[in-house]
């Protein structure tokens, strides 16, 4: 079973929110395809304002779409889109960013860290420009814009910082699979973890989403035999969905903490009253889907 279209052509979905991210302004790192564009376009849905921040102002021969028609698709879905060329690794670059929501939107409510670069390679194998790479956008580039925003957030009736990173599992399976990605990764997390505690007293959630199981993303499809593997992965639209549950303030977690959680996309949208998640599978049986990492 695969996702179908409802009357107004939107993706149907077997999740129904009980919030809105009407009138919210999102700013959101590496949009412009993915899931970071399906989380952008579902808020879109909500009328929300997206502000995209991604390095592909010109079409790219291995990488559909740029930031320009991201924006477009996100204001055909019924949201106001700022695309933004800019790069999550220069400073200057994501100040700008920051400082374009405010004049055009008035505001940052959401901080969406969902850039991110990707090398499974052991140690021996790995390049050091790659692990370079993932050092600078995923964890710096994560760090940065969450701190430059924060002033915005602040000022924000529902501040919240949302990166898509995985729980903190230190079994050392997972250091000793891809030590450079974990590390990576790991820091993304990290950045959660210690934002939640340090943000506490300011009204500002901060937690992390992950999936559990393999996306269908342009990051796997250019791995070595990435098109095999998306055949058992699910589409974007379920990490958009969680985000939305998450972002719209759902009963996640009983009694427990808004801020400071590693959710996983199943967790989020079980508790948000999905009990079928197939409409989200791209074909494969459910217990053929090949689990993501770190979980």
């Amino acid at each position: 079973m695969t996702l179908s279209n409802d009357a107004s052509g939107s993706p149907a979905s077997p999740y129904q929110p009980t919030g809105t991210l009407r009138g919210r302004t999102i700013l959101i790192s590496g949009g412009s395809r993915g899931i970071g564009l399906a989380i952008a376009t579902r808020a879109a849905q909500d009328g929300a304002n997206i502000v995209l921040l991604a390095k592909t102002g010109e079409p790219h021969p291995k990488l559909e779409g740029t930031v320009y028609t991201a924006a477009e698709q996100l204001e055909a879905a019924g949201g106001q889109a700022l695309p933004l060329v800019g790069d999550v690794r220069r400073d200057e670059d994501v100040a700008g960013a920051v400082s374009a929501a405010l004049d055009r939107f008035g505001g940052i409510d959401i901080v969406v860290n969902n850039a991110s670069a990707i090398d499974l390679s052991g140690t021996d194998a790995v390049d050091m420009k790659k692990y370079d790479l993932m050092q600078d956008i995923n964890v710096r580039g994560t760090f940065l814009l969450s701190k430059l925003a924060l002033p915005a957030l602040r000022a924000s009736a529902s501040g919240h910082i949302l990166t898509l990173s995985p729980p903190l599992n230190l079994d050392p399976h997972w250091a000793g699979k891809h030590l450079a990605y974990t590390m990576a990764k790991y820091g993304m997390s990290l950045t959660t973890l210690g934002l939640a505690e340090e943000l506490k007293g300011d009204g500002i959630s901060v937690n992390s989403l992950w999936p559990c199981t393999l996306i269908d993303t342009a990051a796997i499809r250019n791995m070595p035999r990435g098109d095999h593997m998306v055949q058992a992965a699910r589409g974007p639209q379920i990490m958009a969905d969680a985000a939305h549950a998450v972002l719209t303030g759902a009963n996640l977690r009983p009694g427990g903490a808004a801020s400071g959680n590693f959710y996983t996309d199943e967790e989020v949208l079980a508790a948000a009253g999905v009990k079928d998640f197939r409409p989200y599978s791209l074909g494969a049986a459910e217990d053929r889907l090949v689990p993501d990492i770190f979980l």
